[in-house]
């Protein structure tokens, strides 16, 4: 079973890896490593490419399944002129952070990057005036270089914590779940392409790449909000800007978070859209469970910069490690929480006999 140490060198490694939407290869590999090493579990990827895992043996309960994607909004090179790349941005970016913002290529390691000096955001394209001696190739993934930012104590900071933070929950979750027949049916689906319209989970809700009878937890990094701010706790979202996530599913985790104890908060998230939505629309049982996320998609002063007065400074993306830990805690007591009846209904009926006579 990971310790603490462990799943944060987890959080580490996975969240410094280069990835983009359709460009996973980076994330599969490694995750494909790290289930080759537990013979206990089994892996497939789906035709969209989505990876599950699951526990071998005999279930007692219906999949469970934290759900988290593998990409992060970043640059990737669509052609190669000389001194100039053209790109594609995926993912969601506002248009002030892009100029003549400094680029670096991480699908390498030979310092190749440039700065930006053309881009349209009707299209998410543009051009890279590329400086250093590295050679950059079609199909490299850049990120920007970011500003230097301390981080407060028992802060992580890192280029892509959205959502290779959820990702590394997930599996540390199931690194503590493998062994016990009572969490036997809990798992973990890995989804592509989220960033640019949760394509991914759609794909594995109509294609049925988990069960029809699946429970779906989806796990993000979520905008940090001024009433659910990083520290407070891992969050059980109760929705998001689209739509409100699984009624049943929401209250029977937040009972059991309730009854044991653990830190948590209950919001509805509504600073971006959650994979729960998809999975919701094609009919599954789906809920939201997430950490707060400083510098969301790695822009810094974002509240400024939206408001219209504040600098677009590039910025390695922030979480409390405690809701980190949290978070893998809560994803336990949800998946062994979603089968228990919620009391509720019983306790209204009591109150109503005993009260029923004030009607008349």
């Amino acid at each position: 079973m990971a310790s603490r140490a462990v799943a944060e060198k987890w959080l580490h490694q996975l969240t410094h890896l280069p990835t983009a939407s359709g460009i996973e290869d980076a994330v599969v590999v490694w995750v494909e490593q790290w289930v080759a090493r537990r013979a206990d579990l089994r892996l497939t990827r789906d035709s969209g490419g989505n990876v599950l895992i699951t526990q071998k043996g005999r279930k007692k309960h219906p999949p469970v399944l934290a759900v988290a994607h593998m990409d992060h909004p970043a640059f990737v090179i669509t052609a190669v002129d000389g001194r100039e790349a053209a790109f594609e941005f995926r993912g969601g970016v506002d248009s002030p952070y892009f100029e003549d913002a400094r680029v670096q290529v991480v699908s390498r390691s030979d310092g190749a990057g440039g700065r930006v000096t053309l881009y349209e955001d009707q299209s998410h394209s543009g051009v890279i005036e590329l400086s250093g001696s590295g050679a950059v190739e079609v199909g490299d993934i850049a990120m920007w270089k970011f500003r230097f930012q301390r981080a407060q104590q028992r802060r992580f900071q890192a280029p892509a914590c959205d959502d290779l933070a959820g990702g590394a929950a997930a599996l540390a979750a199931l690194d503590r779940a493998r062994g016990k027949s009572e969490l036997k049916h809990f798992g973990v689906l890995l989804t592509r392409a989220e960033e640019v319209g949760l394509i991914g989970a759609i794909h594995a809700a109509k294609h049925q790449t988990i069960p029809t009878d699946a429970r779906v937890l989806s796990i993000e990094t979520s905008r940090e909000l001024p009433d659910a701010p990083i520290g407070a706790g891992p969050i059980i979202r109760t929705g998001d800007r689209s739509t409100v996530f699984d009624r049943e599913l929401t209250n029977r985790i937040s009972r059991a978070a309730h009854v044991s104890g653990i830190k948590h908060q209950r919001k509805l998230m509504s600073g971006g859209g959650c994979e729960a939505t998809a999975f919701g629309v094609y009919g599954y049982e789906a809920a939201g469970l997430c950490v707060s996320l400083g510098n969301w998609h790695n822009r810094g002063n974002l509240d400024a910069v939206e408001a219209g007065h504040g600098e677009p400074v590039p910025m390695l993306e922030e979480i409390s490690l405690d809701d980190f830990h949290g978070l893998v805690d809560l994803l336990l007591i949800a998946a062994k929480g979603v089968d228990v009846e919620d009391p509720l209904k019983d306790a209204l009926d009591k109150v109503y006999d005993s009260q029923r006579d004030l009607l008349g």
